[in-house]
């Protein structure tokens, strides 16, 4: 079984910036409505696939929810099936506590 690897959100925020990333929401829609990190793609964890992921050559997957629970068990879920992943440590609540933008509505 592959390692899952963890980001740090002001890690993630260069990477976006940079645009080394791809950055996959695993939030319900609802959720990802009210809240969410700028440029994040949504792939609720109801309906998870990680045949149906984007991919980007060269770019880094990295996975997030509220908290870190979700994403967490969605990077399993594509280290197990040879897509390589990053969790976001803490999720949405990090990112927010880390003074991050978060988009609304």
């Amino acid at each position: 079984m592959s390692k899952v690897s963890h980001i740090a959100p002001h890690e993630l925020a260069a990477a976006l910036k940079e645009g080394r990333c791809v950055l996959v929401d695993v939030r319900e829609p609802d959720e990802h409505r009210s809240a969410r990190i700028p440029g994040a793609q949504l792939h609720p964890l109801s309906a998870f696939d990680p045949r149906n992921l984007p991919s980007e050559p060269g770019k880094v997957l990295v996975i997030a929810c509220a908290a870190g629970g979700r994403s967490l068990r969605a990077a399993t879920a594509c280290a197990q099936s040879g897509l390589p992943a990053t969790n976001l440590t803490g999720g949405l609540a990090a990112w927010h506590k880390a003074g991050l933008p978060v988009e609304r509505g």
